[in-house]
């Protein structure tokens, strides 16, 4: 499914002040997904369960840990744009109905990095429900900095 982002204020505060680190040794993020009217705005501060799916599957409260794929921080050398890249993450044996997603930091507090609007409902029965990010570059990546 594809997926849009809006990168939530308070993470744009706390790049500032060095708050996450997305080197691949750095700090482990997660992904949680939220049904229709849950999961957060751009103002969403860290992970909440308020309108997070039910348990299914694989599926647990507090969704799934984020692999980085390496490298997992890059700058484009000819647009001067970071950005931070993720592997695919799946659920298996699950019925989820999700509208979209939080990317938030489970090492530093669970403070939010990212909504991710799936513009409509996406499901799975019984089930594997898949998030695929979107090509690692500049113009694409789901996390990047201009």
């Amino acid at each position: 499914m594809a997926i849009a982002q809006a990168m939530c204020n308070s993470f744009k505060k706390e790049l500032m002040l060095g708050t996450h680190n997305f080197a691949t040794n750095g700090n482990d993020f997660k992904l949680a997904l939220y049904a229709e009217g849950g999961g957060g705005k751009s103002s969403t501060t860290a992970y909440t369960t308020t309108g997070e799916v039910a348990n299914s599957g694989s599926y647990s409260a507090g969704g799934g840990a984020l692999t980085k794929v390496a490298p997992s921080v890059a700058t484009s050398t000819s647009t001067a744009t970071a950005f931070a890249d993720f592997a695919d993450i799946s659920f298996t044996t699950a019925t989820i109905t999700a509208m979209g997603a939080l990317i938030y930091n489970d090492t530093n507090s669970d403070k939010s990095v990212c909504v991710l609007d799936f513009s409509s409902n996406k499901t799975s029965t019984s089930g594997t429900f898949t998030v695929q990010f979107p090509t690692a570059d500049a113009s694409n990546a789901i996390i990047r900095i201009a």
